[in-house]
């Protein structure tokens, strides 16, 4: 086996091995046989995992949509599909706080879409996922108590949550805001702003990845001036759709093994776990996830069986799957990338 192909195999099991090894951990010290026979698997539960499925196909026909969007049809949904796939397939080998979805632009290159152009596809697709969280957060905020996102006052684990939580959403928000005014209100100011505070002396080592950030909200930026308010409003309700589906996927779940959990509390709480999960140093969230589901959502299961259980189905449909699907499609993505290095070596 080759080195690359070595090294490919380990990105694809590590994040496997490590999420096994935290939910075998919780499942021995808090896993009881004994709430096995209270799950019955009924039309109810069948039903709720259809739904759940609806859910995914939802999430990946969100993200297919807004490509076909961004480039104005120009990819086929077959095109805009297996970009989708290699996207999460990316994002699932890939530390949670790098962001597998910024290698879109090269996905993108390799279906006929000029590399200039693909990177400002790609930081619009990074403005749109960051405006909908920026959105959406507040809103639920709002219109949920604070005690059912964060549990329990005098909890340890609830005032770390909530604290994170605000920290990631302020940094977050001033992220959006640059590139807001990158993108859309004043680009060039905010090119120049940009490249001269990462001139002063501690910041200076990362001058030249921000210049180039800079310089992509500026190209960015004249691609969408003639762009029309209904062609963003199509983008953003694709990203919303997609994001939407996302969270509404545990939802499912929950109607189908403990449909007297509260769906407002569970859909709310998806706005924490996703935010916590922005951050994760490991590859797609793996361990971290499925040990902070199980924290989390505990309050509302009677049993902490059955919660495990929910994280093991949630990680599966949500995370799992893209793994598979990346290792169909990775192969003939390789090939490729060969075959166009080659043609362009001659």
């Amino acid at each position: 086996m080759s080195d690359g192909k070595t090294g490919t195999f380990v990105k694809i099991v590590m994040p496997v091995v490590i999420g096994i090894a935290v939910v075998v951990w919780l499942f021995h010290d808090e896993f009881s046989r004994e709430q096995l026979p209270s799950i019955n698997c009924d039309f109810h539960l069948l039903a709720a995992i259809a739904i759940g499925c609806g859910c995914i196909f939802g999430r990946d026909w969100g993200m297919s949509w807004r490509f076909r969007i961004l480039t104005d049809r120009e990819l086929s949904w077959r095109q805009s599909v297996k970009t989708t796939m290699l996207c999460e397939f990316t994002s699932a080998i890939t530390p949670s706080s790098v962001g597998g979805g910024a290698l879109s632009m090269i996905f993108l290159n390799r279906e006929g879409i000029n590399m200039g152009r693909a990177t400002t596809l790609t930081l619009t697709t990074l403005f749109l996922d960051e405006l909908f969280f920026v959105i959406s957060c507040p809103v639920i905020v709002t219109l949920m108590p604070d005690e059912s996102l964060f549990g329990f006052s005098d909890n340890e684990f609830a005032l770390w949550l909530k604290i994170s939580f605000w920290i990631i959403y302020s940094v977050i928000f001033v992220w959006t805001a640059i590139l807001f005014l990158g993108i859309i209100v004043k680009p060039r100011a905010t090119r120049d702003i940009v490249v001269g505070l990462f001139s002063w002396k501690p910041l200076r080592r990362w001058k030249i990845k921000m210049t180039s950030v800079g310089d992509n909200m500026l190209s960015t930026s004249y691609a969408l001036k003639s762009r029309s308010p209904g062609w963003f409003m199509k983008a953003f309700a694709a990203t919303s759709i997609s994001w939407l589906s996302r969270y509404l996927l545990v939802n499912a779940l929950f109607w189908g093994f403990y449909p007297d959990a509260s769906q407002l509390t569970v859909f709310g709480r998806q706005f924490i776990v996703w935010a916590i999960l922005m951050v994760s140093p490991t590859p797609g969230g793996s361990g971290v996830s499925e040990y902070l589901f199980t924290q989390y959502y505990g309050d509302l299961i009677s049993g902490s069986g059955l919660v495990l259980l929910l994280a093991m189905f949630w990680r599966v449909m949500s995370y799992y799957i893209y793994l598979i699907a990346g290792i169909f499609l990775l192969p003939s993505f390789l090939r490729a990338s060969k075959r166009l290095n080659n043609n362009k070596s001659t």
